[in-house]
């Protein structure tokens, strides 16, 4: 060991020294559990709670709760966990990696970390790499668990959300680390407090760490979905302002103002295009979405310029930067104009999906308040434990010392004589009755291999990490005398390769052959398995004798993994607990790891020496270049890594502030300053926009008035404060108008608190910022999407992606906000809102009934349509698919589009706003002024929903046989 690495070791050694004094402690006071009754040993439980309660700590209880464990696990499963285990469990409590070789029994060591960490009743998370898994461990450690009187759950995929609630409420939680990672998103998804299932993040120990916070970390977690917005609208819209002619004073379909950017549809324009959609009123509530698209589409007809603004190439439409005349890859107009301009340009509308909610792996656990994990190989990502998650790494010694042997590598010129060795090697010791597991890299091989081996008779068996149940129960008896088992890299997982077999498996097949199950005949099947249990395992034990004087198992790799730590994991399959086992790696040049990394110096050296295809060549050299190849892909695979989580990391910190605003509206809090000091900043940027340029008789004030009342219902007049600020316009200045108008929007939100009552506007509130916020938010990460995958292209202009995606999200997040403040005030002004009050029951008294809180109806705003086809896109390394592999759910809870009574294809917007909302960002000019509703705009009755659904006439989907527009297309929803 060299000196750098003992310094480095150093702080390991004195946690190994920490954890052995614990050990010690723990067993010096375990005789005073053995003699407690069963009852006794569980009502310690209890004991040790009332001390937490007392202000005791866990590390104050940590020797006497592990003794607790360790003897209920004695009495229930019939294992007492060994010192190096108890000191893996302390490892473990502490906040580290505990790495344990293959077979000392990591599952049994976390007992004591959970069980010690869940007395305070705030939960532990245990998470494991597949659901077989979490099932399994549940079901066998929770055993333990629940005879201390604590609760287990496990959270599985495609199950109701009360079954994932349920789960989470109790002591400990069992799952993968994709679920749990999934319910956070979902937990942020939710319309009301009621949805949430998870209920903190206070304590995790992952199984396997490495593959899951390292291996699995490279590809985020990502809920995605059908964009709201319609490609049929687009393009309908476009058609429809193609016919319509601009004019000024009046005249003519809309007004445009080119030094302002702003558009303005006439009363003639409106008729055209109610006529052209065939509906009697644009501007009623329900059809508030077709006000955004006809807005966007005049907007890309007369402000964005072909070659100009914008230019088409290979049937994309590309951002020109204003400043630079550059091509801005990788930017879009936001708030539908991008798709706006593609419509009009008879392109492809590119808004098919869109991400929801998405996190990484790595700023998932980093919730966790501590973390902890286990696995046989993280000494080698020691570094990026510590640096991402913030967790050390300590090397727990072996019950018994390491006999295997492992022989150095061995290398052929070709695959085909490769095989051929394999082959020949697995016949010699399968006929010598030597258990041999034989490690792949893909299933591919795999295949081959079987093939190879079913020409030579020789009976195996074949995993590729598909059927996890199925390969645990395979895997477990791969250490029987002559069993050859074939196994991609990952294949068995969690399960222990015991010489001679497997006893319990054995015994639970041979139950299974009678026709008995646990679940149907639990105490049949108990008073059975007790009878054939100690049969079997009298014979496995006498056929280990015989496997162990064979040699033990043999792990054949037949190519090395890009990671060394799946190599060392294959090779940990042989020699678990002092068993005597061996190990060896076949290679080829034409491998895929040879082939990128010096395989041409090795092939020079076998044709100099004119070695024939057949003869393979040991050498440590060649063995050194290949660990040194395999540094440097691992190398590669940290950038990656690395560089997922700084993008994510510019994410993390919106999303951190955009949940934390969630969790605020679903947990019913006060939300009326919030919102008085929205309704501030929006009436003062509406303001400062209107008056940034020349004098106070040089404004627009008609234009800012015209804007103001489409935002609320304005009560003062231009002449009035002429009049207060000395009788013209000269004598204001922007801060008045700031001022004044500001007491004026107040003035106006206390009489809409009269007209629906505190609590009716509380709850109004709450109901609005939630939706405003979720599609807000949907929008933002369709942008950033769109930007990261264009951001890399900015090296080229010798600017850091990274920092260019950190700047330009900022700006767009601070966009989003503003557009979440403007959109929420117009809203509470503007929606249609019924308040139901109460209905006193008969004998109920007065203080009952202010209980009961008043009923708020608007339409969009009381129900939660299920969004269709959620898609769930997720790293897996256990082979179902490649990382980033989506599955598809059929339906999950989604917050309507405000301002309609159904899903909307758009966002709310209001028409012929013509004042900017705040000043321009000249950056980029990519945000149109987020637009309030205008719902309370000229009411008509028998209006149609304008929706991404049929069309008026046709017949309703209900299949009522009436038409939509008299059945669920009708004002009263066809009731």
């Amino acid at each position: 060991m060299s000196i750098l690495e003992k310094v480095l070791n150093a702080g390991e050694g004195r946690m190994v020294r920490r954890l052995k004094a614990i050990a010690a402690a723990v067993s010096s006071i375990e005789d005073d559990y053995v003699n407690l009754t069963d009852e006794e040993l569980a009502g310690m439980t209890e004991q040790f709670r009332e001390r937490l309660d007392e202000g005791e700590t866990l590390d104050d209880l940590l020797p006497e709760a592990f003794a607790v464990a360790r003897e209920a696990a004695a009495r229930v499963l019939g294992q007492r966990p060994y010192d190096v285990q108890v000191m893996g469990g302390a490892a473990l409590h502490f906040g580290n990696i505990a790495e344990m070789k293959t077979g000392e029994g990591k599952t049994l060591t976390s007992v004591m970390a959970v069980y010690l960490n869940a007395l305070s009743g705030k939960g532990v998370h245990v998470i494991t790499v597949n659901d077989y898994l979490a099932q399994r461990d549940a079901a066998w450690m929770g055993r333990v668990h629940e005879f201390l009187g604590l609760t287990v759950g496990v959270v599985l995929p495609n199950r109701p959300a009360a079954e994932h609630k349920a789960a989470y409420e109790c002591d400990i939680t069992y799952g993968t680390n994709n679920e749990f990672g999934f319910d956070y998103l979902r937990d942020n998804m939710a319309w009301s407090k009621d949805e949430l299932v998870q209920r903190g993040h206070n304590f995790a120990v992952v199984d396997e760490v490495d593959s899951i916070l390292i291996d699995e970390a490279r590809t985020p977690l990502i809920i995605s979905g059908p964009a709201e917005h319609s490609a049929r609208w687009y393009g309908e819209f476009a058609g429809v302002v193609a016919r319509l002619q601009p004019g000024t004073d009046g005249e003519g379909d809309y007004e445009v103002d080119h030094s302002k950017r702003t558009i303005a549809v006439t009363e003639r324009g409106v008729a055209k295009v109610e006529d052209r959609l065939g509906i009697d009123n644009l501007y009623e509530s329900v059809n508030t979405p077709l006000v955004g698209y006809l807005n966007n589409a005049i907007k890309a007809k007369e402000l964005y310029k072909r070659d100009k603004d914008y230019i088409v190439s290979d049937g994309e439409v590309l951002i020109v930067d204003e400043f630079t005349g550059r091509i801005l890859h990788g930017r879009r107009y936001n708030e539908g104009m991008h798709q706006a301009i593609e419509a009009k340009e008879g392109v492809e509308i590119k808004q098919e999906n869109q991400t929801l909610a998405t996190i990484t792996l790595q700023n998932y656990f980093r919730l966790y308040e501590k973390l902890s994990g286990m696995t046989g190989t993280a000494q080698t990502e020691a570094s990026e434990f510590n640096k991402v998650y913030k967790v050390g790494v300590v090397t727990i010694p072996t019950h018994r010392p390491m006999v295997r042997e492992d022989r150095p590598d061995v290398i052929y010129k070709t695959e085909k004589a490769k095989f051929n060795a394999v082959i020949e090697d697995i016949a010699e010791r399968h006929q010598l009755g030597q258990p041999v597991l034989v490690g792949t890299v893909s299933v591919e091989n795999s295949e081959i291999l079987s093939q190879l081996l079913r020409r030579r008779g020789i009976p195996h068996n074949v995993l590729n990490a598909k059927f996890h149940a199925r390969e645990a129960e395979i895997v477990a008896q791969a250490g029987r005398k002559g069993a050859v088992t074939v196994a991609t890299n990952m294949a068995g997982r969690g399960t222990d390769i015991l010489l001679g077999g497997n006893a319990e498996f054995l015994a639970a097949n041979e139950l299974r052959q009678r026709g008995l199950d646990p679940l149907e005949n639990e105490e049949e099947y108990a008073k059975a398995m007790e009878e054939v249990l100690p049969n079997w395992k009298q014979a496995c034990d006498a056929e280990a004798d015989e496997v162990s004087a064979a040699g033990g198992l043999y792990v054949l790799g037949t190519e090395r993994h890009e990671s060394r730590r799946i190599d060392n994991q294959l090779r940990g399959r042989a020699g678990r607990q002092g068993d005597p086992g061996e190990s060896r790696f076949y290679l080829s040049l034409q491998d895929e790891l040879m082939r990128r990394f010096r395989a041409g110096a090795v092939e020079a050296v076998m044709e100099r020496f004119n070695i024939p295809e057949d003869v393979p060549i040991e050498s440590k050299m060649v063995t050194r270049q290949i660990k040194s190849a395999q540094a440097q892909i691992e190398g590669q695979n940290a950038e990656i890594r690395k560089n997922v989580l700084k993008y994510d990391e510019v994410l993390n910190k919106q999303r951190q502030v955009v949940y934390a605003e969630r969790l605020r509206v679903l947990n019913g809090e006060d939300l009326s300053d919030q919102v008085r000091n929205m309704i501030d900043d929006t009436v003062e940027a509406y303001v400062r926009g209107a008056t940034s340029d020349g004098y106070g008789e040089d404004w627009d004030l008609e234009q800012l008035w015209s804007s103001l009342k489409q935002l609320y219902p304005v009560g003062v007049t231009i002449e009035e404060l002429e009049e207060e600020a000395g009788g013209s316009r000269a004598g204001m200045d922007a801060d008045f108008l700031v001022a004044r108008l500001k007491e004026d929007a107040n003035a106006a939100y206390d009489r809409r608190e009269e007209e629906l009552g505190t609590e009716g506007v509380r709850q109004l509130e709450r109901m609005v910022l939630l939706q405003v916020i979720d599609r807000k938010w949907r929008e933002h990460l369709y942008e950033m999407d769109y930007l990261q995958e264009g951001i890399n292209l900015r090296a080229y202009a010798q600017r850091d992606p990274v920092v260019e995606y950190q700047r330009e999200g900022f700006d767009m997040f601070a966009t989003m906000m503003d557009g979440i403040k403007e959109e929420t005030v117009g809203f509470l002004y503007n929606i249609d809102v019924q308040v139901t009050e109460p209905e006193p029951e008969a004998g109920a008294d007065e203080v009952a009934l202010l209980d009961k809180p008043v009923e708020i109806r608007a339409k969009g705003l009381n129900q939660a349509p299920r969004r269709q086809g959620l898609q769930y896109s997720a790293p897996t390394i256990d082979g179902e698919s490649s990382p980033g592999a989506v599955a598809v759910e059929q339906a999950e809870q989604q917050a309507p589009a405000l301002g309609v009574g159904r899903p909307a294809p758009g966002a709310p917007a209001a028409p012929g706003r013509t004042a900017p909302s705040a000043p321009q960002r000249p950056a980029s000019g990519l945000r149109g002024p987020a637009v309030p509703s205008a719902a309370a705009r000229r009411p008509a009755p028998n209006q149609a929903e304008a929706s991404n659904g049929p069309s008026r006439n046709a017949p309703c989907p209900c299949g009522s046989g009436r038409k939509y527009k008299r059945c669920h297309g009708a004002p009263n929803g066809g009731n």
